[in-house]
């Protein structure tokens, strides 16, 4: 199960040096075809690195060949340089797979500020090419992983006759919208540049930017879908919108469950809100709050920090009376009416997963955020990220 599930792909994953250890830190996913649709959701920070410049423009016209990850470096900040590098990588690969080079997306993922060693890459690059194989998923997934404990990979076979595959790397910085992380979607559905905007989108909206770790945007943030049509299928487009979501939300979970030193993942369930939007701010401003996230650290249910969190959302953003608000976690309603519920002694926080369920009684919308506790191991690790 990974990027090379469905037909008409070859993928990658080798070592060329940018990392320490001999670790794999180069992937390449080919579409073989006989379509080559695409479709890219990047990061909405206005610092963006220069591989997500490059690949903006490439994936424009909604097709791609190729895509070329690497780990052990950000390639960001890096000024005209590090964009001039990120072209020279897409050349590298388009002329040794027979592409050109506006056929290729690059995506880069580490340290932020510091130049890549171009020579790394480009005998990265050649083996990676001569490596290629239909069954080459689990390497490429390797290969992207930078604070990654595991690689994260997915697949669904549609009863269609269609299959759909990912892959995806990100532990940290993980804040909407999307999160620290590089994402390579496949599947062998023949869709149309159109169809596969749309679908991601979508897909990425219910997913990828419904999952919160630390509030840190990256600069990074690239989330492609390749689709390469070698099934024959031209699926319904909101069925395949639908298992394209299905899967994004697997790989986001687990994005989640490998989140940086985390000991609980905790999902936080907006019920009864006014809207998807207001159930989301809602959910947001209470998977940003360093305070709860710490009491969840703790086995600590203090649902206190749930209702003062859900009360700093603007009126006209989530129309709610916090006398109306109820909130159970794990199952136990530790808050009624906006007031004191059943004793929270009652809670068991033991288990990795803590669920938190918020009631607005406001609407119909329900709405789910995916974020996890705060904990020593998190600020020993990021505290010595870069030496």
């Amino acid at each position: 199960m990974s990027v090379t599930t469905p037909k008409g792909f070859r993928a990658s994953g080798v070592a060329c040096g940018l990392k320490d250890g001999g670790r794999k830190d180069l992937a390449l996913v080919l579409s073989e075809g006989p379509e080559f649709t695409a479709s890219a959701v990047t990061t909405s920070n206005r610092v963006y690195a220069a591989p997500v410049g490059w690949t903006r423009q490439a994936v424009a016209n909604g097709t791609l060949r190729a895509v070329v990850l690497n780990s052990g470096g950000a390639n960001a900040c890096t000024g005209e340089i590090g964009y001039e590098d990120a072209v020279a990588t897409a050349h590298l690969v388009g002329r040794s797979v027979g592409a050109i080079p506006g056929d290729v997306a690059v995506c880069s993922t580490g340290l932020i500020g510091e130049l890549l060693d171009m020579t790394c890459i480009r005998s990265g690059i050649e083996e990676a090419v001569s490596t290629l194989d239909p069954d080459g998923g689990s390497d490429a997934a390797l290969a992207i992983m930078t604070t990654d404990t595991k690689a994260k990979v997915a697949s669904i076979h549609s009863a269609a006759g269609y299959s759909i595959g990912g892959m995806a790397k990100g532990a940290g910085m993980l804040a909407p919208q999307l999160a620290t992380m590089l994402v390579v979607i496949t599947t062998d559905a023949s869709i149309d540049p159109a169809t596969a905007r749309t679908a991601l989108k979508d897909a990425v909206e219910v997913s990828f930017n419904r999952i919160d770790s630390d509030g840190c945007m990256s600069t990074n943030d690239t989330v492609i879908l390749m689709a390469s049509g070698a099934s024959g299928v031209s699926p319904d487009p909101d069925e395949f919108t639908a298992e394209l979501s299905a899967l994004a939300q697997d790989l986001a979970a687990q994005l989640i469950g490998d989140a940086e030193g985390a000991s609980h993942d905790i999902s936080i369930e907006v019920s009864h809100a006014s809207s998807q939007e207001a159930g989301v701010a809602v959910a947001k401003s209470v998977a940003r709050s360093n305070l709860l996230k710490a009491a969840v650290f703790g086995n600590d249910p203090n649902w206190g920090r749930v209702l003062s969190s859900l009360g700093t959302v603007p009126e006209r953003v989530a129309p709610f009376d916090p006398n109306q608000v109820d909130v159970a976690i794990n199952g136990v309603t530790v808050c009624r009416g906006g007031g004191v519920g059943d004793p929270r002694e009652s809670v068991d926080m033991s288990e990795r997963l803590v669920t938190i369920s918020i009631d607005l009684n406001a609407g119909e919308d329900f709405v789910r955020v995916l974020t996890n506790d705060l904990t020593y191991d998190y600020v020993t690790e990021n505290s010595a990220y870069s030496s």
